[in-house]
């Protein structure tokens, strides 16, 4: 990346998103960010995306704009949380006190007002609002891209495809960014299990911008989800020198890549790239879906059986400094997989009892709400599970098979969800859990054929009980 590449004020102006600045280099500089946020990579040759930040609001203090980037970056990192961090919650007001009291476009003002929304918690009304500016201006990636964030976190799959295939026919192959949105496509796709189209979009984008880590991640997806293990081991092999420079999303593609080695029972194999990979960046960068891919990992692995010996206790240190923050749901669950794990009753505890209080009053906090109807009760079915009763865990999963979605993330990450409700079937000392347990085994292979984890969960589930 070039920084005499990016985008001026007249640049902006010309493709119709004009920016409310007289300074190119403030211009410049915001779109040196977006590039970074939309490429999934940090380039250290401008200084990273905090490097840009900085030097930005250095150019122009007052860039409202530039606020919206750099406190939402920061919301949809859900690295902290607005209601404790008393300096991100500043943020935010000082994000929308600058468009309010300054001459900015409405669409300027409209992407204040998302901000605010999303630092609420009101991710629904937040979108409403990013889509509203994507009706008059299409090609701003920044409301498409946050969008797409907040669409995830509340796993709305439909819109997660649909808001990227309303603006596709607006784009034109010369336009900066545009073989991301093959990416951001394809990945709404294969949420809406479209997995053919949704490979065809990502090779596509893969053919325009082979380092492009968002595709190649979606492609891992789609072979996720059909169970293609040594197609995707293939895969991800022979695009590793592409993707590693992703350090934003290079541990979550390690993530993918373990998965098909836990499919394939390859636990050791899956344990090394848990050590050199995932839990290295994990501590390293702090970022919260490389903690949260850590967190799942080592829940996985133990559910097969492995163990997975001191690296709960190494991990709770990443952990638990977020146990009070309750931004996301899914971040929740997988916080407690590492208090559990590490048997630290007292943080378990602590999580447990915090989302229950704000789930009893969510106010607009869409993801407080979805603690009330789906949360509390799968955190406290992993609870049940981790102390052994399988036939509670059971009852409380159960009736929210369908409903688990709502907690968001991907297809490929709730599973987990869906393979402990299967193992506490398996292991319940009620016959009927039991006979539900296989139930449950047989409709996971016909959605999944080919898939070895299946027959291994089935033969067990025949050992246990003949």
């Amino acid at each position: 990346m070039n920084a005499s590449s990016f985008r001026d004020c007249q640049a902006w102006k010309a493709e119709g998103l004009p920016l409310s600045t007289s300074s190119n280099e403030a211009c410049k500089l915001f779109d040196a960010t977006l590039t970074q946020y939309v490429k999934w990579t940090n380039d250290e040759t401008l200084g990273g995306i905090e490097g840009c930040i900085s030097a930005m609001k250095t150019a122009d203090p007052n860039f409202v704009m530039g606020h919206v980037i750099s406190t939402g970056l920061e919301l949809v990192s859900t690295t902290s949380s607005p209601r404790l961090d008393e300096r991100l919650a500043a943020a935010v007001r000082r994000t929308v006190e600058l468009a309010n009291t300054q001459d900015v476009s409405p669409r300027e003002k409209l992407h204040a007002t998302a901000v605010e929304l999303f630092s609420q918690g009101n991710f629904p009304k937040a979108c409403e609002v990013w889509e509203d500016i994507l009706l008059d201006h299409p090609t701003d990636f920044l409301a498409l891209k946050f969008s797409h964030d907040a669409y995830f976190y509340m796993g709305a799959q439909g819109p997660l495809r649909d808001s990227v295939a309303r603006v596709l026919p607006h784009w034109k192959p010369h336009m900066p960014l545009f073989s991301y949105l093959k990416g951001l496509y394809s990945f709404g796709l294969l949420e809406m299990r479209f997995y053919d189209q949704a490979l065809k979009e990502a090779m596509e984008g893969l053919s325009l911008t082979p380092e492009d880590a968002w595709s190649v991640h979606s492609v891992a997806h789609v072979h996720e989800m059909k169970a293609e293990v040594d197609e995707g081991l293939r895969f991800m092999e022979s695009r590793e020198k592409d993707w590693q420079a992703s350090d934003m999303l290079a541990s979550h593609n390690y993530w993918h890549w373990a998965l098909y080695l836990m499919e394939k029972g390859q636990y050791e194999g899956a344990l090394q790239i848990y050590d050199t990979q995932v839990f290295k960046r994990c501590k390293a960068s702090g970022a919260m879906l490389d903690i949260v891919d850590a967190s799942s990992m080592l829940y996985r692995l133990e559910m097969e059986g492995v163990c997975v010996k001191d690296r709960w206790r190494e991990l709770l240190h990443v952990t638990q400094p977020h146990t009070d923050d309750h931004v996301t749901v899914f971040n929740d669950l997988h916080f407690l997989m590492v208090s559990l794990g590490a048997e630290e009753t007292t943080t378990s505890r602590r999580l447990l009892e915090g989302l229950q209080e704000l789930a009893k009053e969510p106010g607009e906090n869409q993801q407080h709400q979805v603690a009330g109807s789906v949360g509390v009760s799968v955190c406290r079915a992993m609870v049940e599970y981790s102390q052994g009763n399988y036939a509670r865990a059971v009852e409380l999963l159960y009736p929210l098979r369908y409903s688990i979605v709502d907690v968001g993330g991907s297809d490929a990450q709730r599973d987990l969800f869906s393979q402990l409700l299967i193992q506490a079937a398996i292991k319940s000392e009620r016959k009927r859990h039991r006979k539900l347990g296989r139930c449950l085994l047989v409709e996971r292979d016909s959605a999944r054929p080919r898939s070895p984890l299946t027959r291994r969960l089935m033969q067990r589930a025949l050992a246990l009980h003949d």
